[in-house]
Order: C-alpha cells, then structure tokens, then sequence
C-alpha cells in the first residue's frame, strides 16, 4: 500500500484513462449476462410445438402460439421478478457489444494492437462477433414477431449464397421455413457454445495481459485500479435502472410470430442497423450468371460488406507493420494525432458505418421531413462512398495541424495574450512554455 502511494504521488503518475473502462463494462457485462441468463434457462422452454394461450394477458387468450412464446409470456408477466431480469438481460446484451466496440475503438486509435498485443487484439475482435451472434440468436428465442422477421431475413441471406444457400438452409431450418428445427438450435448456441467461447477468450486474454503488462501512455505510471468492484455494481446497477425504466422488447404488444405478419415499425438492435441500411439502399441487381441468378442486392450487404470489414479489421496490426516496418516490441500508446493515417482511417470507417446505420431510417427521415423516399435513398448511396473519403481527408489534415501547433508552442512557447510594459514603457506579451517538456513522441504515417 505504501508503494501504491509513492507511485501516486510522484510526478507524472495516473491513474487508468477513462477510456480504459470500456473493456471492464463489457467484461462486468457479461457477468450480468450469465447470471440472469441461468435464471432464464430455468424458466424458457424452446419448444416450437402449438399451444393456446393461456396466460393472464386477455388480448391473446386463445390465440395459437408457440411453447417458445407461450414460456417467454410466462416469465414476463406471471413470474416473480421475471420481466425484470428478462430485461435486464436484454439490455446487457446491448451494452456489451457498445462496450467491446468502444474498447476496440481505444485499441485501434491509441495504437494498443502493436506488438507484442496482436493476439490481444484479434480476442477483442472474436469477441465482438460473438457478442452480435448471442444478440442475435437471444433475440429469435421468444419466437414474436419481430424474431420471425429477423428469422425471414436469416432465411434470405442464406438462401442467396451460391451454390450451397439451399442446403445451409435446410440444414438451418429443416423441410420447412421457418421450421421447428431452428429455436432449438439457436437456444444452444445462445446458452452454451457462444458463452463458453467468449469466456476461454478472456481467460486467454488475461493471461496475455499478466505476459505482456498494460499499455499507458508515455510519462504516465500504471496503477491498479482500486474500484473494480465498484465498477461492477454501477454497471449492474445502471442496467437495473434501465430495465426498470424503459421497456424493451414487450412482445405481449408484438404477439407470436406469423409468416405472413410482421410491423411496419420493426427495427433491429443497434448494432445491426448497419446491415439494416446496407440492405435499404443497396440497388436491385440481379445477374443471371450459367443461367442462375445472384443475389448480390442480398450478397454484398449482408454478407461482402461486413466480411471485408472484419477481415479488414482481424489483419489490420499486420497490414500496419507491413507498410510501417515498425517491428518494435510498443508499451506506450499512441495519441490519435501522433498517427494521422491510422485515425484518418478510424475516422473513415465510422462515417462508413454511421451512414449505414443511418439509412436504415431513410423511410422515417423522408416521412418526419416530407422527402421523397427515392431521393433519401440516393443520398445515401453517394455519401457511404463519398463521406469516408472526405472524413478521411479532415481528420489527416486536422492531425497534422493539430501537431504542427503542439511543435510551434514547444519551440516558442504560448502565445498568453496577456501584455505588459516595462520600466522603459515598451509592451510585451509574456509567453510561457509549454506544460510540459517531455519528448516529442516521433509521429506515425
């Protein structure tokens, strides 16, 4: 303890960046994720067999529905407690992924994938897929309406892959679409492969955290963080306030899944409103190649657009050493702007995938600003091409500014605006150094 407090004490010690925190959300997360998970395991039944409704909500009383949906209502309105933790389980699922996605957003733009945290990095990644397939796969077991919509698109990206779309698809859904082969399947997956994954890559993650130490940044001391704990019940706590608060998915309003039913108003979880609007404003183009047509309206949204981005973004420490030649073991991190190429990239990337997110409410934005829906759609088509090259333009230059006038006021110092006069009546403005005369950390392309 009284080491602890020397180091905090010296000069130029700190304490984790905030933005250090955003891998322990996700990890405290998924804690939360599990532990309501086992309690839903108990209750859920993933049987897709017929049954009337029974329950207490009157407006579906003697509607058919499935044993999967009839168990979901159960937990949600006649168990204890149950819609509390059915929500907060939700609501985990959506602040993991944001977690891992900000973290790997730290990792990329302060440089913490460098060697030797290639490995470290390709994790964060795994683990970001895995995230989005349990979202996923969580959110078709209630079998409502809005999973039998996200069970119609699965039907349709897979049946337009070439070649083996067909049989991957009786493979998924049986002799019949959707099938009762599906939900029992998925509920697998969510409940066991999925989860055991993602903890075995932690556990690989800290043991190469314990080989390799943590990254900081230059001049600062780590120190380990007192309060994790502390951490875990905040975000327990916040995401019991959500659940409590704000309703999310109340599938009593949606009512089962129908093949031929589904709302006008149905919108994915956040974090696959970029295949959403990749899917809207895609063009209708549909060759006949050797007699069989391609669905690449279907194939480049659904499936080319988000492999090359994370084939992009697993390889993207070896492409940055292979054009660097930067083969140095990196303990300290980079600040965005000492890299101006890697953030013009990170930059563009975002806009790229913001814009996306963003057209899959062209319908709303045309209706709530009276567009037409045609034109709307255009404008997306141009600016998810157009926009990540001028958003990678801007930030290069904003970098190269922004450390030009970091070198400018180490060299003459800053300019305070403050004048005075001398004894010999001239005026001067007093001009101090810089907060600190630490290196110059050499910049990167």
């Amino acid at each position: 303890m009284k080491g602890l407090l020397v180091r905090l004490a010296r000069p130029g010690a700190r304490m984790d960046h905030w933005s250090f925190l955003f891998g322990q959300i996700a990890i405290h997360s998924l804690i939360v994720l599990i532990v309501t998970g086992v309690f839903l395991t108990f209750l859920y039944d993933p049987d897709t067999t017929q049954v009337i409704y029974q329950g207490v909500y009157t407006p579906l009383r003697g509607v058919p529905v499935s044993r999967a949906f009839d168990s979901t209502m159960e937990i949600s309105l006649e168990v204890r407690g149950g819609l509390l933790i059915r929500q907060i389980h939700h609501w985990a699922t959506l602040i993991l992924v944001a977690a891992i996605c900000l973290h790997l957003l730290r990792l990329f733009f302060t440089g913490a994938f460098r060697r030797p945290r290639a490995l470290n990095w390709l994790i964060w990644v795994g683990l970001s897929l895995l995230a989005i397939a349990a979202g996923l796969t969580g959110g078709i077991l209630p079998d409502d309406m809005l999973s039998g919509g996200s069970l119609a698109l699965i039907q349709g990206v897979t049946q337009s892959i070439p070649l083996i779309g067909t049989h991957l698809t009786g493979l998924l859904f049986g002799e019949a679409v959707p099938g009762d082969r599906v939900i029992p399947l998925f509920y697998w997956l969510h409940v066991s492969l999925i989860p055991v994954i993602m903890i075995g890559l932690l556990m690989i993650r800290g043991r190469l955290v314990r080989r390799h130490g943590r990254t900081h940044y230059p001049g600062a001391t780590y120190v380990p963080p007192l309060s994790s704990l502390a951490l875990f019940f905040a975000t327990f706590g916040m995401l019991t306030l959500l659940s409590t608060v704000v309703q999310i998915n109340p599938i009593w309003l949606y009512g089962p899944a129908g093949p031929s039913a589904t709302s006008a108003g149905a919108v994915p979880d956040w974090y696959m409103g970029f295949l959403d609007g990749a899917l809207r404003i895609m063009p209708a183009w549909e060759p006949v190649v050797f007699g069989h047509p391609l669905s690449l309206s279907i194939l480049i949204p659904a499936l080319g657009i988000p492999g090359a981005f994370f084939t992009v973004l697993a390889a993207y420490p070896l492409i940055e050493r292979r054009l660097t030649r930067d083969r140095a073991l990196d303990h300290a991190l980079d600040r965005p702007r000492e890299a101006a190429v890697r953030t013009a990239f990170g930059a563009a990337g975002i806009t790229f995938f913001g814009l996306l997110w963003t057209a899959a409410a062209n319908d709303q934005i045309a209706y709530q600003f009276h567009l037409s829906l045609f034109a709307v759609t255009w404008f997306f088509r141009v600016a998810v091409l157009a926009g990540p090259v001028v958003a990678f333009e801007i930030t290069r230059r904003l970098c190269l500014a922004l450390r030009a006038q970091e070198r400018e006021e180490r060299a003459h110092g800053i300019e305070t605006g403050i004048i005075r006069r001398s004894s010999h009546g001239g005026y001067t403005e007093v001009i101090t150094t810089s907060p600190a005369q630490e290196r110059i950390p050499a910049s990167r392309p």
